[in-house]
Parts: C-alpha cells; structure tokens; sequence
C-alpha cells in the first residue's frame, strides 16, 4: 500500500488528540473510517504506533518516533503548495533586470528598494549594459526587463516610458561659466567639448548632436566616450564641457558644476523594455509594480 498524506494527517491528529473520537471531529470525520486509517497505515508500516484499550490510546516508542516525521512531512507539503501558489501569482521567483550605467546612479537603486519591501518574493537579478545590448539580451532571454533608452522599433518588444530627465551641461567650477545660472547655446560655441561615442553612447550622442545643431552651435569635440562618468571625470580634469543627465549629479565629482541647457527640448528618456512573449508571472507581477512606482514618482515631483 502507498502512504498517502491522507493517512498522515490521521495519524497526526490522533497523535496529539490521543483519543479517536476527538480526533475524528477534528477531521470532520466519523471515528470507524478514522480508525480505518490507522489500520492501513499500521499494516503497511509493519509496525504498531498505538497501544490502545478501551479506555485509553498511548503512542508506542516507534509512533513517537514516526509522529515527528510526519509533521515535519506535512509541513514542507504545505510550504511546497504555498511556494508553488505564490510562484502562479507571481508574487515569487525570479527577474533578471538590464540597466544603463546612468539609469543605476538613482533610478534603479531607488526601484530594487521599492521592490524589496513591497515584493519580498521575488530575486532580482541585476546586470548592466548599454541599450543595445539589453534589445539583444531581451531577445535570447538573458534578461527579463530592460531599463534602458528606446532608440529603435524591434518587432517582439513592448516599452512603457518611465521617466524623463533634463540634460545638463557639466564644466569645472573654476569654468568661466560656471558663474551662470544658465547656459545659452552660444556660449558653447568652439568650446573644447566631451562628447558621448556614436556607437556605446548613441542615444546621447545623437541627442545631444541634435541640441546642437538646432542651435547652429559647432563645438569642438576632443573626445568620444561611452559612459556618463567618464565624461564627468573628465571635465573634472579640465578637459572641456559636456552636456550630460542631470543624474550624473549622483556622482557627487568635486569641482564639478551642472548647470540647465538653453532649451526645454534637452532632455533625455528612460522605458521599460520586455519581450511581448514574455508570461512569466513574477515578470509580469515585477513589470506592473516597477510601472507603477515610476508613475508615483513622477506625480511626487
């Protein structure tokens, strides 16, 4: 005979009861089929785990042994039902999140802490990579979620926009700009100018491109890099200017001043990015939640 849960739980109730009838009304049950249980399971054990009499019920030394196994047997069956009902809500399991470098100076840190106290169950793996490297990394599933710059359409990939961000332009506090409260176009004009790569740093590489040719501003860029706090770590050293997120502020570089653009048009976006065949429920749970918090946040502000 297999031992099923069933005849556990009879065992357990009439363990801790110690009297069949009690245990029976316990379960729900009349006391002959409960008694029918610990039969079955006393006859496939091969051993006796009661002393019983007419006027009492007595575990023997085996049924105290087996008695603590068998709660403990039940208990991870529970767990096992709960873990998996949880997982089917969505409210556990894992994620792996993308991000940009710029997007993990306050956005994503302020997003894992959200998330920790509100969804408990879910891991959030992070890694980080430029834009597009997360497109790709959506489409062979390395990752769950991007947090990245929606520079292109991609047939399969569905983006919600989350935030948006002024773009600033960045100088060295002894900088002869640095005074200003603003900075119009023309004060960039021939300036020496770091500028973000065409190929790592597209999507502020052509913004801030598009900025500047709008204005008939040319300035004369001296570098091209990939990475926001490169930049930044450059115009610490006096290397030139740059127009960079105003969350580069996060770095906290000394000697560094940010001061607003010429225009209401330098801005920069971040979305949220998943592959549209994606059902996994803790994704689906963690990309509602992750929604939602940057549309609080917005409001907030």
């Amino acid at each position: 005979m297999i031992i099923e849960l069933n005849h556990l739980r009879c065992f357990v109730a009439v363990a801790e009861e110690l009297h069949f009838g009690r245990a029976a009304a316990r379960l729900f049950m009349t006391q002959p089929p409960l008694s029918r249980q610990i039969h079955l399971l006393e006859e496939a054990l091969g051993l006796m785990l009661f002393e019983r009499n007419s006027r009492s019920v007595r575990l023997t030394d085996a049924g105290r042994v087996y008695y603590d196994d068998a709660v403990r047997i039940l208990r991870l069956s529970e767990q096992a039902t709960d873990s998996a009902r949880r997982v089917a809500r969505g409210d556990a399991g894992q994620v792996t999140l993308g991000f940009t470098a710029v997007s993990g100076y306050q956005l994503m840190p302020e997003l894992i802490a959200a998330a920790g106290e509100q969804l408990p169950g879910i891991t959030v793996v992070l890694k980080e990579m430029v834009s597009v490297q997360q497109a790709k990394a959506l489409e062979t599933r390395e990752i769950d979620l991007g947090l990245m710059r929606a520079q292109f359409a991609t047939k399969g990939m569905a983006f919600c926009h989350l935030v948006r961000e002024p773009l600033v332009v960045a100088m060295h506090a002894t900088h002869a700009l640095a005074g200003r409260s603003a900075i119009a176009a023309k004060d960039l004009e021939d300036a020496p100018f770091i500028m973000y790569s065409a190929d790592g740093g597209k999507y502020f590489h052509d913004r801030i491109a598009g900025l500047l040719a709008a204005a008939g501003v040319r300035v004369n860029q001296i570098q091209f890099i990939d990475q926001t706090h490169t930049i930044v770590a450059l115009v610490r050293a006096r290397i030139g200017v740059a127009i960079v997120p105003a969350s580069a502020r996060e770095l906290c570089f000394n000697d560094v001043v940010f001061r607003p653009a010429w225009t209401a048009d330098a801005y920069a976006d971040i979305d949220l990015a998943w592959s549209e065949d994606q059902h996994n429920p803790a994704v689906e749970h963690f990309r509602a939640f992750a929604i939602d918090h940057f549309a609080g946040r917005a409001k907030r502000r």
